[in-house]
């Protein structure tokens, strides 16, 4: 009887998971990105021996590995020293991702020229702008140094090649979808392309401890572009974020093997470059309008402590369905509120058009922020002023209940420091006795009645 041999078939595998499919596709059905589906010949029923090779370096026991801490070296901005746990460390690799237009260049040239100052050779390689647009912007900012070097090339041999000679304490790649490399098939931007370029830039950042910066392009969704072995091969990734209507900006880390990943950097940007924002308190407060529909919450942006404003307006409906605007908090959140103030407290917005906003541009995602939401509806509906010394910080459950949110006695310090005599928090117990605390905190003025 003849035995079948397994014969070579020829598949279609994803180079990012593993994927295999009988034919070609745009999308690998298993992790969704585009791209990665290659044609591959596959040998089955063969088994593949490995061969055992002699380490360079012995395993130890864990208890003989050095703890000291890896030395770091400051970038000269101290908010961005901040995300990445104290500042840079030698041979990391750093991912920095965000919106096109949101200020990464901007950001990273004032790095490089902080670091230059500080006596540390730079090379800023550039794949998206020439030489004369980064002069440009560097003499706008100010971030002109002998020690900064540029460099606009888009081939990854010839950026190697200049490391080589200007030697480097800092490099600097904007960005890794712009930059090609001839080990591997493709043009720029391409799955294998970039994941052949981060790779290289990565084993050269180990080998030389040299740190390395990489501007990564994002997605329509906010993703960072590209294979997601990107955000494995590096040591930390932060993503930059911020409004073009507003001059805020936040850099967050999302990965990072040497530090926390909930601190948060502020800047902003400014017509001369960006600069820092060491205590954004005040750039989330209105200008101390008395007027009725506002109240101040207590959010949390990373480890920091922010007072946030919330505005709210009411009118009556003049069509079947009243209106629900919201801007800079979640608007299913919003009506959720809605419908827990007018059921457990009585205050009526069935019949009207709600409108509620941050100042500042900063958006609440927590729930922390429901309290203060409910009653700055509740002061815009009744027309009742709040004390201008008031906060207020809890989620609120649809029973109507107070409940205790993250980092309470932080939020809570935050508030006194900043002169918040008075807060409502979950020792009202639900809102309804909020109301009723805020009632007699409220100082009356001349013809208004006290309270709700």
């Amino acid at each position: 009887m003849a035995t079948r041999r397994p014969a070579a078939t020829t598949a279609f595998r994803c180079t990012e998971c593993g994927w295999t499919a009988a034919k070609w596709v745009g999308r690998c059905g298993e992790c969704q990105q585009w791209g990665t589906v290659v044609e591959a010949a596959t040998a089955t029923g063969i088994v593949h021996a490995v061969s055992a090779l002699a380490p360079t370096r012995s395993a130890r026991p864990i208890t003989q590995i050095d703890t000291s801490e890896t030395p770091r070296r400051t970038s000269g901005v101290g908010e961005f020293d901040r995300v990445l746990g104290g500042g840079i460390v030698p041979g990391a690799a750093i991912l920095l991702s965000g919106e096109p237009g949101v200020g990464k260049s901007t950001l990273l040239l004032e790095v490089a020229a902080q670091s230059a100052r500080a006596g540390r050779r730079v090379l800023y390689a550039s794949a998206e702008e020439s030489l004369g647009q980064v002069r440009l912007r560097a003499e706008r900012t100010g971030a002109l140094h002998d020690e900064l070097y540029l460099a606009s090339e888009t081939d990854l041999a010839t950026i190697l090649g200049h490391i080589d000679e200007t030697r480097p304490e800092l490099l600097i790649v904007d960005s890794v979808q712009t930059v090609s490399s001839s080990m591997s098939d493709g043009v720029a931007g391409h799955p294998s392309q970039v994941r052949e370029v981060a790779s290289t830039l990565i084993r050269v950042a180990k080998e030389r401890d040299l740190p390395v910066i990489i501007v990564g392009h994002v997605t329509k969704d906010g993703s960072i572009a590209g294979p997601r072995i990107l955000e494995h091969l590096v040591d930390v990734v932060c993503q930059f974020e911020g409004d073009r209507q507003t001059s805020l900006r936040f850099v967050r880390a999302l990965k990072n093997r040497f530090g926390a990943t909930d601190e948060v950097g502020c800047f902003d940007m400014t017509g001369s470059g960006i600069q820092e924002v060491s205590d954004p308190s005040a750039l989330f407060l209105g200008h101390g309008s008395r007027e009725p529909g506002t109240c101040v919450t207590i959010a949390l942006e990373g480890r920091r402590a922010l007072p946030v404003e919330v505005q709210a307006l009411t009118l009556t409906a003049t069509g079947p369905n009243p209106r629900r605007i919201v801007s800079g908090v979640d608007g299913a959140r919003v009506a959720m509120v809605l419908a827990v103030l007018e059921k457990r407290a009585g205050i009526r917005v069935s019949d009207q058009d709600v409108y509620v906003s941050t100042v500042g541009g900063v958006r609440l995602t927590e729930p922390a922020a429901d309290l203060a939401i409910a009653l700055a509806v509740a002061s815009a509906v009744t027309g009742r002023h709040n004390p201008p010394n008031l906060a207020a910080v809890g989620e609120l459950s649809l029973s109507g209940e107070i409940r205790a949110v993250t980092q309470h006695d932080q939020r809570r310090g935050e508030a006194a420091r900043l002169g918040y005599r008075s807060v409502v928090d979950t020792a009202s117990k639900d809102l309804r006795r909020a109301l009723g605390d805020l009632a007699r905190l409220h100082t009356p003025e001349r013809g208004d009645a006290p309270g709700f």
